[in-house]
């Protein structure tokens, strides 16, 4: 039993190749950010890329499925009306992706 264990467990291991990732980066108006304080009610102060400070809502999709704190990277498409003001959260990123962010060069703020 213990056997088979090691067995599969040495299967999976790397073996010291860089794996490939795939992350998702910014299209069309959206805009990477990072999660400066949580107001509650399921909004975020977020300052985003473009050097702007906004009111981020966390949409039902996201908002029992993935848990955010302050300093996570997520993703936010601005809103058609009030878009220097307010937006919406699409995506968050785990350390393993914002690392990959920021080597390419994507993300270009201080996390």
């Amino acid at each position: 039993m213990y056997q088979n264990r090691n067995r599969n467990r040495n299967k999976n291991q790397n073996n010291g190749e860089e794996q490939v990732l795939r992350v998702r980066t910014p299209r069309g108006r959206e805009v990477l950010g990072v999660i400066e304080s949580l107001l509650g009610s399921n909004k975020l102060r977020v300052r985003c890329q473009d050097n702007k400070i906004r009111i981020v809502r966390i949409p039902g999709r996201l908002r029992k499925r993935v848990w955010m704190r302050e300093g996570y990277v997520i993703l936010v498409e601005p809103w058609e009306i009030q878009s220097d003001e307010r937006g919406d959260a699409i995506w968050v990123y785990n350390p393993t992706e914002r690392g990959w962010l920021i080597k390419k060069g994507i993300l270009k703020m201080q996390v």
